[in-house]
């Protein structure tokens, strides 16, 4: 049996001027509530989801509940996720409505022939499924990009929650979810929702990223860091030498990463990335700058 693992995120748009206790404490609360249900069997896929939901339903990130609209002042949603044992994947793009864009990835996993659903027909497929809506209409959401993230409106600002697990059988699984800052141009789908740049899974690795999304999905980020481990890179390795490519671009941002032997990387070249994790000794650790 293998000793199970898990890292998560809570986006790379750190700002050394804010206070992270609130999401500190929450990642761990996230984690040892992971722990449990992987220590009794969950697999990894499972496990992700509901690691995701928690970030997305607490308000404290930028994904779910903490949502900002975009320029037209709508809040709209992207998720993906993936199965490194099975090689299934789901997305969801532009959702409007629906609580937990990562469940609606997840639905579109499992319910269609499809990886992908954007807009329109992603509400009316949610709707189908059952999927719960927002409450209370725009009022729910919190804004958690307001003092976060500052690039100028309509640039490539980034905020973004994300989960890789390994599990006792040894299975790898990732699921990422955003929902945007202000700024944001409507229609706008960055790397989250998409397979091989915002989430990965495989036998070798599973990775989830964040930052500007852009060039995560130029460079294939998440499936690079996958093929990395797979030529013989160390899960670290091949983390930061994906980082250092996307710098390279113009872009920032970082990325979580688990091998399947629980070993974890978490590289970004912003100036903090809020990440916590369970390592195969059951230690779980949290931080946001590297400092």
């Amino acid at each position: 049996m293998t000793r199970p693992a898990l890292i998560l995120h809570g986006g790379a748009g750190a700002r050394r001027s804010r206070d992270y206790a609130a999401e500190r404490a929450d990642m761990v609360e996230v984690v040892r509530a992971m722990q449990a249900r992987l220590e009794a069997g969950e697999a990894a896929l499972d496990v992700a989801v509901e690691a995701v939901c928690l970030l997305e339903d607490s308000g404290l990130y930028v994904a779910g509940r903490g949502a900002s609209p975009n320029l037209d002042g709508d809040y709209e949603l992207d998720a993906s996720l993936m199965d490194g044992a099975t090689g299934r994947a789901g997305g969801i793009a532009a959702l409007q409505g629906f609580r937990n864009p990562v469940r609606a990835a997840r639905a579109v996993m499992d319910h269609t022939p499809h990886v992908l659903l954007v807009g329109e027909g992603a509400r009316r497929f949610c709707e189908e499924q059952g999927l719960e809506p927002v409450p209370g209409g725009n009022d729910w959401f919190t804004r958690a990009g307001q003092g976060e993230d500052n690039h100028p409106p309509g640039t490539l600002a980034h905020g973004t929650v994300g989960c890789c697990v390994l599990d006792t059988q040894g299975r790898l699984a990732a699921a990422t979810s955003t929902a945007g800052v202000f700024g944001k141009l409507p229609g706008r789908v960055g790397d989250t929702p998409l397979p091989a740049s915002g989430t990965w899974a495989d036998g070798h690795a599973a990775v989830s990223s964040t930052g500007q999304g852009e060039y995560f999905i130029r460079s294939a980020a998440a499936a690079q860091v996958a093929w990395r481990v797979a030529s013989g890179q160390t899960v670290a390795e091949a983390g930061q030498a994906v980082i250092d490519a996307i710098g390279a671009m113009g872009g920032d941002g970082g990325l979580i990463a688990l091998d399947r032997h629980g070993r974890h990387a978490d590289p970004y070249n912003s100036q903090g990335m809020k990440r916590a994790w369970l390592t195969p000794e059951g230690e779980i650790g949290v931080a946001v700058f590297n400092d």
